[in-house]
């Protein structure tokens, strides 16, 4: 690619681009030539290697759909919900035809023994209304004019789409609001009215460290409260429902000559932690607070009443 792009280049300057030897430069260059591209070498003075006249190799004729779908090369689901499953498979083609024969063969090989599916058990693909025109306003950093409905109210605005998020199969979207950046779920979105205007996404902006802050700022908002339970043996399997930090807490400790696991775990409020801890049956019990062991008992009561 180097070659192809800037012409004739010489062994050290190639050596220093890429940080090794010029040993090992003439060492890839016997490699590429036995795989069928035909570089060329010119001694001498202005000498160096370059490519055989009207050799182009067929990975730039990549599109720019097709670079970009490159990066969803493992999720051909959410490359297909963004119009992308034609750029994908005609990318995945030009690259595989790029390839030396045997490193061809072997990304086949790999492409059919790996497959990674994003979504949890029991979920559905979830393919928003106005996916396409945020994923377009996201790629031309235009502004979109929404109307969203949130968890307590509907609300009608403008707002900069910075990037997307796919978690668990659902589509999320980070953008800025009257100078606060939001997260938006885009299923959520009632009407999306592409608009002209553009904006900048601010250099210090990066998508996957704001994602990051903001799921442990929302998980620990979320959860303030504390509780105390005892856990049997029966249950450690299924002990996930109740979050990442529960099944640390759980596993972590030690079990009882009976089996049973003493641990504090967060909770977002009584009432959610009861109607999640008594989907576990007689399997866990509650040690402390006593409301929630009290919230629990009567819940208990009523399902058995019905």
């Amino acid at each position: 690619m180097t070659l192809q792009v800037r012409g004739c280049v010489t062994a050290d300057a190639l050596a220093e681009e890429f940080e090794v030897s010029v040993r090992t430069i003439y060492r890839d260059v016997d490699e590429l030539s036995a795989s069928g591209v035909p570089v060329v070498a010119d001694r001498g003075p202005g000498g160096g290697f370059q490519l055989a006249d009207g050799y182009r190799t067929q990975l730039t004729g990549l599109t720019p759909h097709e670079a970009t779908s490159l990066l969803l090369a493992g999720l051909p689901g959410p490359a297909a919900d963004l119009g992308l499953a034609g750029a994908l498979a005609s990318a995945e083609r030009k690259v595989l035809a790029a390839l030396p024969s045997g490193q061809a063969t072997r990304a086949r090989h790999l492409q059919q023994r790996v497959l990674l599916d994003p979504l949890d058990w029991y979920r559905r693909v979830e393919r928003p209304r106005y996916l396409s025109e945020v994923a377009g306003a996201v790629w031309a950093q235009t502004r979109l004019s929404v109307g969203y409905d949130g968890w307590t109210t509907t609300s009608t605005g403008v707002i900069d789409p910075f990037g997307l998020v796919i978690k668990a199969g659902v589509w999320y979207l980070v953008a800025r609001r009257k100078q606060a950046i939001r997260t938006f779920k885009v299923s959520q979105i009632l009407e999306c009215t592409p608009l002209t205007d553009t904006f900048v996404v601010p250099a210090t902006f990066h998508l996957a460290q704001h994602w990051a802050a903001e799921l442990a700022r929302f998980e620990q908002g979320l959860r303030q409260g504390r509780a105390t339970i005892r856990v049997a043996k029966a249950a450690l399997s299924r002990i996930e429902r109740l979050g990442a930090d529960a099944v640390d807490a759980v596993r972590g400790a030690q079990p009882d000559r009976h089996g049973w696991r003493t641990a504090t775990i967060p909770i977002e409020s009584i009432d959610h932690a009861a109607v999640e801890l008594l989907g576990f049956g007689p399997w866990v019990r509650v040690v402390e607070p006593r409301p929630l062991a009290d919230r629990v008992r009567t819940l208990a009561r009523r399902v058995a009443s019905r």
